[in-house]
């Protein structure tokens, strides 16, 4: 269990979400570059690394207490929801519970960027 301190416990379910499916997001990259239908999984795999770099970089944000994470999480969301709309498009279990982890990120994602436009 990931100590917070607290500056960032309010975060920590977003921090989580977000360190989560940064793992599944390069765990099924990995696993795709070596399915035999490679070539069709060339969107899936872009998006792939844009959701896993902007799940590492919020969750950065918001151990940090960063003033952007709201925005951040906001765009993570965005960028969480296209890529489970890819990977759910590809039958494999990599690519289904990737789509899984990358929605329950998005919810997080919105939830802590709404809860901290309320708080303004």
């Amino acid at each position: 269990m990931p100590i917070a301190t607290n500056a960032t416990s309010s975060l920590q379910a977003c921090i989580d979400a977000c360190n989560a499916c940064m793992q599944a997001c390069e765990e099924c990259y990995t696993a795709c570059l070596n399915e035999p239908d490679m070539q069709a999984r060339i969107r899936c795999i872009q998006v792939l690394r844009d959701c896993a770099d902007i799940c590492s970089s919020s969750s950065q944000y918001m151990s940090r207490n960063s003033e952007f994470s709201a925005q951040l999480c906001s765009t993570c969301a965005t960028i969480c929801d296209a890529c489970a709309t890819e990977c759910a498009k590809m039958k494999d279990t990599h690519c289904q519970k990737c789509a899984d982890m990358c929605r329950k990120c998005a919810d997080e994602c919105r939830k802590m960027a709404s809860q901290s436009q309320a708080a303004k």
